[in-house]
């Protein structure tokens, strides 16, 4: 079977509306992550024994299950246990919201505690809050620490996103399995839908590493 270049081109526009809704997924899901790793990654480097318990639970009940099992958990039993209906694009998010929140806090809480004691200490030394200790000394120091692992997890969270296509979600994985599903071109298809993630990832990876140079530079 030859390779059919124009399979592609009629393809291409349906598949960048997949690519769109793949990119808003991801984008919404890890500003809701990196929102929830921070809180319960300060929780587990600095709360009490019951406020780190919580934390600790959330993130080992998410890294021990699969998200495939978490996104139809809230598509499927959610519904059931709370008597709402959550439709796919709302799963979707959530899961990715909880899924990188977990897997983000470690990173939180691993960049934090590596920030040498001292810093804290002379900051409250200098009769600063703690609040202040923690966002302006400590902060950019773990903040510089925990961005190539941050940049790898927001890698994998874009990825994860082709899971979604269990629950229907028309994201880019989806668009090309109905596109292959009405023309049968496989190899043109799944070509394509690769050098789409390719490009994402592409464009995700360089701009992760001109922060990273930003801040080597600060």
């Amino acid at each position: 079977m030859e390779f059919d270049w124009s399979v592609i081109g009629s393809s291409m526009p349906a598949l960048l509306q997949g690519a769109k809704l793949t990119v808003f997924i991801t984008v919404v899901g890890l500003a809701g992550g990196v929102a929830v790793g921070l809180l319960f990654g300060l929780m587990r480097a600095y709360g009490n024994r019951f406020v780190s318990s919580i934390a600790l639970i959330y993130v080992e009940f998410v890294r021990g299950t699969p998200i495939v099992v978490q996104v139809m958990f809230i598509y499927f039993a959610l519904p059931v246990l709370l008597g709402v209906r959550v439709d796919p694009m709302t799963a979707a998010v959530t899961s990715i919201i909880v899924n990188s929140g977990a897997y983000i806090s470690e990173i939180v809480r691993g960049s934090f505690l590596s920030v040498p004691r001292g810093l804290r200490e002379a900051g409250l030394a200098l009769g600063m809050p703690g609040w202040r200790v923690l966002a302006f000394v400590i902060g950019p120091v773990a903040f510089r620490r925990m961005t190539p692992p941050l940049g790898n997890q927001f890698i994998v969270s874009l990825k994860d996103t082709s899971l979604f296509i269990v629950i229907g979600v028309g994201e880019l994985t989806r668009q090309g399995q109905e596109i292959m599903a009405a023309n049968f071109r496989a190899v043109e298809v799944w070509s394509a839908v690769a050098l789409i993630y390719l490009a994402l990832i592409g464009v995700l990876t360089f701009s992760l590493r001109m922060v990273e140079n930003r801040m080597r530079i600060l």
